[in-house]
């Protein structure tokens, strides 16, 4: 129907969001509803052209086709609501208003509902996330009453049609200029009520217990992963189907390692000779004890990666690597001899005409050419 931008009908910008859209349409709406202008074809015109741009604004599959491809990347659908016409204002409107006066898609036929989504936090060891193991956790959650079998009515009697909704769960009132669908009053969107409630649960068909479940981590797991056990959350209402339990992880700093996706990371400390004369490491990893050969004149800040001694991730199969970051220690807490043997080496070293610290002597070699620079400028 409508070939104006969208975004120009409902006059938002193109980073608009969601609720700021439906706020715009819910202003846009109720200016040009045909229930306030009867007779006047171009404040109709108007609401179809709103009605059209929310529609395909509001669906996020349509919405990025259409700001990738404008109209064309719409394949036809749009025009078919406007094409449905004003009168009424149909599901939408309902969806769209609904919050305001009460009412809404929210009430469910029948009373059945479907229990809530629980979430458990999860803290593990570095090695059980990266090697997958089987925990139990105990949850406090709601159940399905087993006196009633979750319907809520006394054993031997059952719930009863509305006579306010006739069992539909919503009703229409009056607001203004418009016809409202809203949650019944009497059975709150139910459909039924109970005359004798069940005296285990009182009428709620649930009852507060706690369990206990066995859950597999996969291996590879990391902080902020999260695993869904179906139908482990809160029992539903009136034997509505019952909510999902998220286990949501986190992984507990180590002692040796960090890690990085599938890598970990380690800081390896070795003392001044070893670093200069070279020598042999006994590294711990997750999986055992390894052997890292330290090269002569090895410097602080060196990486040595020791390939597939890392970790892994839930979403592949190969494993990291180990990564290891030399830090070269100085000595402290020297005795007389020990620091007479030092004063030896440096000595042996000023006297020599090698370079032993290559990377000080060009430090200081910079520092001085900066010098000069200053005092002859």
């Amino acid at each position: 129907m409508s070939k104006r931008d969208y975004y120009d009908v409902l006059g938002v910008e193109r980073n608009v969001s969601e609720a700021e859209l439906k706020k715009a349409y819910r202003r846009l709406a109720m200016k040009y509803h045909p229930d306030r202008n009867q007779g006047d074809t171009d404040t109709e015109k108007e609401f179809k052209e709103v009605k059209e741009a929310y529609e395909i604004l509001n669906d996020a599959q349509k919405r990025s086709a259409y700001d990738q491809f404008g109209h064309a990347g719409l394949g036809g659908t749009a025009g078919r609501a406007g094409a449905a016409g004003g009168a009424g204002f149909g599901d939408i409107f309902e969806d769209v208003f609904g919050d305001i006066f009460g009412g809404g898609r929210g009430g469910s036929h029948g009373g059945a509902h479907r229990g809530s989504d629980l979430r458990y936090d999860l803290e593990m060891s570095l090695e059980d996330a990266v090697a997958g193991t089987t925990v139990k956790i105990r949850i406090p959650t709601r159940v399905r009453c087993k006196s009633c079998n979750g319907s809520g009515a006394k054993m031997g009697s059952k719930p009863v049609t509305c006579e306010t909704c006739g069992g539909h769960g919503q009703v229409r009132v009056q607001q203004g200029f418009f016809s409202i669908q809203q949650a019944c009053p009497k059975c709150h969107g139910k459909g039924t009520v109970i005359s004798d409630p069940c005296g285990t649960c009182h009428g709620q068909g649930r009852t507060q217990e706690s369990k206990t479940l066995s859950v597999k981590i996969p291996p590879g797991v990391d902080s902020g992963d999260r695993i869904r056990l179906s139908g482990e959350g809160e029992a539903g209402e009136h034997g509505g189907p019952s909510g999902d339990l998220y286990v949501q992880v986190r992984v507990k700093p180590h002692t040796l390692f960090s890690r990085d996706n599938a890598d970990l990371i380690c800081d390896v400390h070795i003392d001044m000779v070893t670093a200069s004369l070279g020598g042999e490491l006994e590294i711990p990893t997750l999986s055992g004890k390894v052997r890292l050969k330290i090269p002569a004149e090895t410097q602080s800040g060196k990486v040595f990666r020791l390939r597939g001694k890392g970790a892994r991730t839930v979403h592949s199969t190969g494993v990291g690597d180990l990564l290891c970051h030399v830090s070269v220690e100085t000595p402290v807490n020297l005795n007389s001899e020990q620091k007479e043997l030092l004063a030896q080496l440096q000595r042996t070293m000023s006297d020599s005409n090698q370079e032993h610290s290559p990377k000080s002597k060009s430090w200081l070699d910079s520092v001085k050419k900066l010098f000069d620079e200053i005092r002859f400028s």
